[in-house]
């Protein structure tokens, strides 16, 4: 079956954050990530059956979400899981919520590594810690870990947590078995549970293999919380639905009771239908999803290439969402953001978003029909000549 993803779907006056927070409906928006597909017809087809019941009271998690679940990641990442080990929430942020305040107190601090998913440090902030930042290292175009740094950073008596992203947003890395290897050998020796974001996990191209955290090794395994979702994969970030998977019994208990006390513990009506078709039945779509997504980066290669010589793009290994580097501008990154908004009308991220060692570069969002990126590549291209 093909999927139609150059199929405009107008999103303005449908509640988008993406698309009706702006104050104007002329603005192109590519920055948050969600896409503008809809989502695999399977998971429509499920969510159409569990509508035409009409009753949505009260519901508990069924055992095919667990099972669908350990499937997915079995076939697809080769991590054989325990039903045990998984632990349903709704959403990713939530989830790093309640982490960080079973295993941290006010005034600890959690090391992230910037540029790095914005919502760290907001969830960092909201639990009354501090962000410690072992800055990644820009290099002859690429991003590596510093792993000096790290080890400094981890062997400070307060830092309690790493939360890693794995791949990575914003710079589209994904790590290879010896950087996670070293990362878990450093914060063993110095105590600091490691938390893997694992949400753009489905989203790795071509050449490229996911590898999760805790496969790695056992010290991997029984040391770290592993942090999931279709939501990314499949567009389905309103329907509110994820999952931790912890190996260590005792380290789940922790999360069960912070959990409990926030009353996060139920999943809403829609969200295990979604999962289980999603990881049941959506592989074909995804396919044909990344083959959409990577033929797009490569088009905006092209263009900056050809247009736009002063930019350059980074390596795009995972994810949809593409990092340039705008240094030779000699703009700042939210000086470029502004403009690009209000004279442009383009929304983009800017690089400060995710870190001070984000400034100098812009995020740019390319899961939307390829005549709308065309658009918006118009629009950067106008705003690069207006200097």
């Amino acid at each position: 079956m093909n999927y139609n993803f150059d199929e405009l779907i107008p999103r303005n006056n449908t509640n988008s954050v993406k698309w009706d927070l702006s104050t104007s409906e002329n603005v192109l928006p590519m920055w948050v990530a969600d896409m503008d597909f809809k989502t695999a017809p399977p998971i429509l087809e499920a969510l159409n059956k569990r509508v035409q019941h009409g009753i949505f009271g009260y519901t508990v998690t069924p055992p095919a979400f667990y099972e669908a679940i350990l499937y997915w990641w079995q076939t697809r990442h080769h991590f054989q899981l325990e039903k045990d080990w998984i632990i349903p929430v709704p959403g990713i942020i939530p989830a790093l919520s309640v982490i960080i305040r079973a295993f941290a107190k006010p005034g600890n601090k959690i090391i992230v590594q910037s540029p790095v998913y914005n919502h760290f440090f907001i969830s960092i902030n909201n639990c009354g810690c501090e962000a410690l930042c072992n800055n990644l290292i820009y290099e002859n175009g690429e991003y590596k870990i510093d792993f000096n740094d790290l080890e400094q950073k981890a062997a400070d008596p307060a830092a309690k947590l790493l939360l890693l992203c794995n791949p990575h947003n914003p710079v589209g890395r994904v790590w290879g078995k010896d950087d996670l290897l070293q990362i878990n050998t450093i914060c063993r020796k110095h105590n600091v549970l490691v938390v893997s974001d694992e949400i753009h996990s489905d989203l790795v191209y071509d050449g490229f293999t996911h590898t999760p955290f805790a496969s790695v090794n056992e010290a991997a395994l029984m040391h770290s919380i592993t942090c999931a979702s279709p939501s990314k994969t499949f567009n389905l970030a309103g329907i509110q639905v994820a999952y931790m998977i912890v190996a260590n019994a005792t380290i789940r208990k922790q999360l069960e009771a912070v959990l409990n006390e926030q009353d996060t513990t139920f999943l809403n009506v829609f969200a295990s239908e979604t999962l289980i078709a999603a990881y049941s039945y959506g592989e074909g779509w995804l396919r044909q999803l990344k083959q959409y997504l990577y033929a797009n980066y490569e088009y905006l290669v092209a263009f900056i290439r050809k247009e736009l010589p002063q930019l350059k793009v980074l390596p795009l290994q995972a994810t949809y969402l593409v990092w340039i580097d705008c240094t030779a501008l000699h703009q700042s990154s939210e000086t470029i953001a502004e403009i690009l908004l209000n004279k442009h009308q383009l929304w983009v991220n800017a690089g400060t978003m995710y870190g001070a060692s984000g400034e100098g570069f812009i995020r740019l969002n390319i899961a939307t029909p390829k005549v709308l990126l065309e658009e918006g590549l118009n629009k950067l291209k106008a705003f690069v000549g207006s200097l």
